[in-house]
């Protein structure tokens, strides 16, 4: 099924509203930098926790799923689920602290916790870093399957299909900054979900498909649907459930899911009213960015292994796609293309679109406040007024844009640009978590953290490209090894964690602690509490100073641990809920449906134990 002329209708519909919202909400977005990057730290908890889905709502999200299903199955999926107790620890644990830091951006955090040149320059090298050279890598991801889609859907050239959603998307999240970016989230979150399920509908239920029972019992997917890998395929199941669920989600960063929090999450912590909207925001985020919104797009990309059970078969469908881009990734856009009527294909592509254009909106918005604030007023014009540096974060978002859609050019598939991520994040997630609550970690520490996983992981990358390969690369020689690549997967990512984590320890004991006037504010500011400060607050003490403000604030971390492992319950509980009464196992969905009931019952009372400086003041 090709786009018809009410499909395209629906599109420039969507267009117009979207230019509709960026003006009506962004004539006051430009006034002064606070309100252009955190609209003026006023917002509620549901449309932050919105905005946050929506931004990770983003297109390549089906595709990275497409790829993950045909290739390993379901249960593949714990490469991204395991990070939910990253999420839920950000939750309870993180998101009052940085709404406590009122910084700007979450890289100016470094300069309220460590102090002397070195964290200048961290603070500066981070930003550069994660806001411009990370950024545009997982800007590029988007835009990749942006090109992917509009070959496949849009009929039209994919280069101008993406030049013209990247003016629009610049138009609009320049206008007023993240205020215009949050309302038209709530836009592009409807229609994601929407267009996600109705998809989902349509293709089950297609004559081909023949419904739920016809497609989880066909012979090309009935292998494909554990929830949890099989023992009995030790390699699979180490690779994409043992090691994510004990090690990936704590030791390795990947925007949207950084240990203690960080990117475009904390900068919506830091818009929020105060500190319990930023913790309900985030918990909204991480319920329904787990719990509700997969099953859709597995089902599509179960039902792909019917219709195109491999890569030549979408090859032969699609003729007209340059082969380079013919991956597994394509199959959610392939179906959509196959089965879904004109009017519900226009409003499932404006769905696509709408998705690409919130998670990009929003990065191109973090990113360039990282570059204006970390890099621009703190090195290069710190008097700059805020309507200066209100155009300086317009400028900066262009640039991101431009350089991440060239960089989308020579990417390949999802998955790709997935695994390089971890890997380059991979051993920093555990600095980013005791930084709050250990005072001995100092900006050399994270510095080296940052040094060592991208010089780790360049080795490993290395040695692979000059390993040698069966035919079929499921197998790889290093070093005179044969081993399956899915043990190397998991040697790789482990040896980067180890040596990255020594190699940040070794410094952290060589080097000398942030001076005592540093530690002492951040203490006072930040509240964190807990025994990794006692040797602060004893030396503050025997001087005669006091740094302990609100007295009656209570040390809530062990109950925010427990709320930690109840919200994960809970939201795991959900997911496999919907997933067994979909498979037909109705006893196992009402005994996970139970579970969560339980759960919710001494979350809710556990969670209102805890305290925050809203209650204090």
């Amino acid at each position: 099924m090709s786009l018809q002329l009410v499909d395209y209708l629906i599109i420039l519909s969507f267009f117009v509203l979207l230019l509709g919202i960026g003006y009506l909400t962004g004539r006051k977005g430009g006034d002064n930098a606070t309100d252009y990057f955190l609209s003026g730290r006023k917002m509620p908890w549901w449309i932050l926790g919105i905005s946050m889905v929506a931004t990770t709502f983003a297109n390549d999200t089906p595709t990275l799923i497409a790829d993950m299903v045909r290739l390993d199955g379901v249960a593949s999926n714990w490469l991204w689920w395991s990070f939910l107790l990253t999420g839920m620890l950000t939750v309870f644990i993180y998101a009052k602290l940085w709404n406590r830091s009122k910084v700007m951006t979450d890289n100016e955090f470094y300069e309220i916790r460590y102090s002397g040149k070195a964290a200048t320059f961290l603070r500066g090298f981070r930003s550069t870093y994660l806001g411009f050279f990370f950024n545009i890598i997982v800007i590029a991801g988007s835009s990749l399957a942006f090109i992917k889609m509009s070959g496949i859907l849009l009929g039209t050239s994919p280069t101008t299909a993406l030049i013209i959603s990247s003016i629009i998307i610049l138009v609009y999240s320049t206008i007023g900054g993240l205020k215009s970016i949050l309302w038209a989230g709530l836009l592009e979150f409807t229609l994601s979900m929407g267009g996600a399920i109705v998809a989902a509908i349509y293709i089950v239920n297609s004559p081909e498909v023949s419904g739920l029972s016809n497609l989880l019992n066909h012979t090309n997917v009935s292998d494909k649907l554990d929830l949890i890998p099989s023992i009995d395929q030790p390699d699979i199941f180490l690779s994409v459930f043992l090691i994510p669920i004990t090690i990936q989600w704590w030791a390795a960063w990947y925007p949207g899911s950084e240990p203690g929090g960080g990117g475009f999450i904390v900068q919506r912590m830091l818009s929020a009213k105060n500190e319990k909207h930023a913790v309900g925001a985030t918990f909204f985020f991480n319920f329904m960015h787990y719990a509700v919104r997969p099953w859709p797009w597995i089902l599509v990309a179960l039902a792909s292994l019917i219709i195109f059970p491999d890569i030549k078969s979408m090859q032969a469908a699609f003729p007209d796609v340059d082969p380079y881009y013919v991956q597994n990734d394509i199959a959610y856009y392939a179906m959509l293309k196959k089965f879904l009527p004109a009017g519900i294909l226009g409003l499932v592509v404006t769905s696509l679109i709408s998705a690409y254009m919130s998670s990009v909106a929003s990065l191109l918005n973090w990113g360039s406040s990282c570059l204006v604030n970390d890099v621009y007023k703190r090195f290069v014009h710190p008097k700059a007024n805020g309507r200066r540096l209100v155009w300086v974060g317009r400028l900066s978002s262009v640039v991101l844009m431009i350089c991440s859609i060239l960089l989308a050019l020579v990417l390949q598939n999802a998955l790709q640009a997935f695994h390089y991520l971890l890997m380059i994040g991979a051993g920093t997630g555990l600095i980013y978590l005791l930084r709050w609550f250990w005072w001995r970690i100092n900006a050399l520490s994270e510095l080296t953290s940052m040094i060592a996983a991208a010089f780790f992981s360049i080795i490993f990358i290395i040695l692979e490209n000059a390993a040698e390969y069966t035919s079929d690369k499921s197998r790889i020689i290093v070093f005179g090894y044969d081993m399956a690549m899915a043990y190397w997967n998991v040697l790789k990512f482990s040896g980067i964690v180890l040596l990255t984590t020594l190699s940040w320890l070794i410094v952290t004991f060589t080097t000398k602690p942030t001076d005592d006037e540093t530690l002492r504010s951040f203490y006072a500011k930040i509240l964190p509490g807990g025994r990794g400060w006692k040797a602060v607050l004893d030396k503050a003490r025997a001087q005669g100073i006091d740094i302990v403000k609100h007295k009656n604030l209570k040390w809530d971390v062990p109950t925010g641990l427990l709320c930690m492992v109840l919200g994960c319950i809970i939201i795991y509980s959900v997911l496999f809920s919907i997933g067994n009464y979909l498979y037909g196992k109705n006893m196992l969905g009402s005994f996970f449906l139970g579970l969560t009931l339980v759960s919710t019952i001494f979350f809710i009372r556990f969670w209102s134990r805890l305290t925050s400086l809203d209650d204090s003041e």
